[in-house]
């Protein structure tokens, strides 16, 4: 593939790069999964934390090659095509990724409205949580149309800030409050369900979740410096910062709050264990540097989700975008980001994200695994350790949904299908006769690849 040229000093850095997908991980992340975690598994959410970024950092191998291999803007997009040449497969899989990334930035959007009215006192009303989430999006959008160096460099500032107001945060609240005590681990406690193995692997989902933002690193191939070795280490460094983060302020969370606490203020958590350590100058402290957090978040989060959406309209798997308008990929994405701000709570929001990420996830070692063990020098034992732990993860989150709240499994199937259904229909339109698909990119001729549908 034939990638356009960029000026060197107009491209990411590794720094910068790190920058960017710790933005995204940690915007959604620690911020407002931590209660929703707790719900699920009780005092024990420190481990799950810990224990997702084990299931992760195997996923991440799969990742990292096909970066090493076949860096581009596409990103993921890319890898699936690599794998299952172009065809309905492969733009159904890259479709299920790229919602599931404008999913993150409306999960980021809305933990924004949470926290922001943390300031003033006020309740989480239906309307002011989405609305202030709506209008990051909008301030997001401003900032990605002023380029990759005013990106970069908004995320290296913020990056700064939440990783040391968040290591102060955690540090501080231990040494305050003490190493939580170990000895009620065992058990779930009243508030969270029967059967606390199972919530356990249920909640993985969700811990996986708070790391996915390491696979926008994936769609910078374009604009970073050697992408070649860029791209999979500022994966590695990004997912082993965020492991740090999430588990020691687990950690002082769980110091601070009991878990009746920690499940109440679910949509603030973190807010809520600074009051008792560090009183209302904890709190504050603690509100804005998650909204800092999560305008970092979502920054990144459209920058990646945007060049994804331009990468499948170039490769064919969209129909072309409108040129009427300024990067109408970057319009596309904010448009969409904002529907599903106004549309559903964080906790469907969470779920959704969390189904649609590791259907994907699940193709992306598949493909590895079937069709580019040899091209790209991967050992075949690692990507189905990775299926076997999403399989396992997805199946027993979807029975748990089922049993609580089977609108989300309604909603995940319909919008599979959708895209599923639409994809496969546009893939008729550029069909011959013959029944080869006319996907030739620009500046490119892709053969027939291996084994497109």
């Amino acid at each position: 593939m034939t990638i356009v040229k960029h000026h060197s000093e107009s491209k990411i850095s590794l720094i910068g790069s790190v920058s960017l997908g710790t933005g995204v991980m940690i915007g959604a992340g620690i911020f407002v999964l931590m209660g929703q975690i707790a719900e699920l598994v009780g005092q024990i959410f420190p481990l799950a934390f810990l224990a997702g970024a084990i299931v992760v950092g195997i996923s991440a191998y799969s990742y990292v090659k096909f970066s090493n291999a076949y860096p581009s803007a596409g990103g993921i997009a890319m890898f699936m095509r690599k794998a299952y040449g172009p065809g309905t497969l492969a733009g159904t899989y890259s479709l299920l990724m790229y919602v599931s990334m404008v999913i993150a930035e409306s999960l980021v959007a809305r933990t924004f409205g949470s926290y922001t009215l943390r300031l003033f006192e006020v309740d989480n009303t239906a309307a002011l949580v989405p609305a202030l989430g709506v209008f990051l999006i909008v301030v997001a959008y401003v900032i990605n149309i002023s380029g990759n160096k005013a990106i970069e460099r908004t995320a290296n500032v913020t990056a700064v800030v939440k990783i040391a107001g968040i290591g102060v945060l955690a540090i501080a609240g231990l040494a305050v409050a003490g190493f939580p005590s170990v000895e009620g681990w065992g058990r779930s406690g009243q508030v969270a369900a029967s059967g606390s193995n199972f919530n356990f692997v249920a909640a993985l989902a969700l811990a996986i979740l708070a790391f996915k933002g390491f696979t926008t690193i994936t769609n910078q191939g374009a604009d970073i410096i050697d992408p070649h070795r860029n791209i999979g280490r500022s994966i590695i460094i990004s997912i082993f910062i965020c492991t740090v983060i999430y588990t020691i302020l687990a950690l002082s969370v769980s110091s601070s709050l009991n878990i009746e606490e920690v499940i109440a203020a679910k949509d603030y958590a973190l807010a809520a264990a600074a009051r008792p350590v560090f009183g209302e100058l904890g709190l504050l402290f603690t509100v804005l540097l998650a909204m800092v957090a999560t305008i970092s978040g979502v920054i990144a989060s459209i920058f990646s989700a945007s060049r994804m959406l331009a990468m499948l309209s170039d490769m064919k798997q969209l129909p072309r975008l409108y040129r009427g308008l300024k990067n109408p990929a970057l319009v596309f994405t904010v448009a969409l980001a904002i529907a599903l701000t106004v549309l559903f709570d964080l906790t469907r929001i969470a779920s959704i994200g969390a189904i649609f990420y590791l259907i994907m996830d699940i193709a992306i070692h598949w493909g590895l695994f079937r069709y580019l063990i040899d091209e790209t020098k991967a050992i075949p034992a690692i990507p189905i350790i990775a299926i076997i732990l999403d399989v396992f993860i997805l199946s027993t989150f979807l029975l748990l949904k089922y049993q609580r709240d089977p609108l989300i499994i309604i909603v995940s199937l319909v919008g599979i299908c959708a895209i599923l259904v639409a994809q496969r229909l546009f893939m008729i339109t550029h069909t011959d006769s013959s029944g080869r698909m006319h996907m030739e990119m620009k500046a490119m001729k892709d053969d027939s690849e291996h084994h497109g549908a």
